[in-house]
């Protein structure tokens, strides 16, 4: 079973529609006022994948030094609603990411 950890802006309630993985969220590791090159190197040892929204994360991180892949959800809204609209594509992500890589998932507007 893949872990998961869920960045400050994914909805918490959306771990309910994807019960085939582990979640936890950085607010439940004690990792909120930790920034994203850290949150990265000290999530590696514990989980396999690093969902959020934040998509500059890619490009402001050299992701590929990380052992977590990297799930950036592409959606404008990152609403539950909207989120729960594009869970197929988002669970294939969890599932395919490897560690040091980036995948985007939803659009881009």
């Amino acid at each position: 079973m893949k872990r998961v950890l869920f960045d400050e802006d994914v909805p918490r309630q959306l771990r309910r529609d994807l019960p085939e993985f582990q979640i936890r969220t950085v607010q439940e590791e004690g990792w909120s006022s930790v920034k994203n090159g850290a949150l990265l190197r000290c999530s590696s040892p514990t989980f396999d994948v690093f969902v959020t929204a934040d998509k500059r994360l890619r490009h402001q991180q050299n992701i590929s030094q990380y052992q977590i892949g990297v799930v950036v959800l592409g959606t404008f809204d990152v609403r539950l609603p909207r989120l729960q609209q594009i869970l197929p594509e988002l669970r294939v992500a969890i599932h395919d990411v490897l560690p040091g890589m980036v995948i985007v998932v939803g659009e881009s507007t």
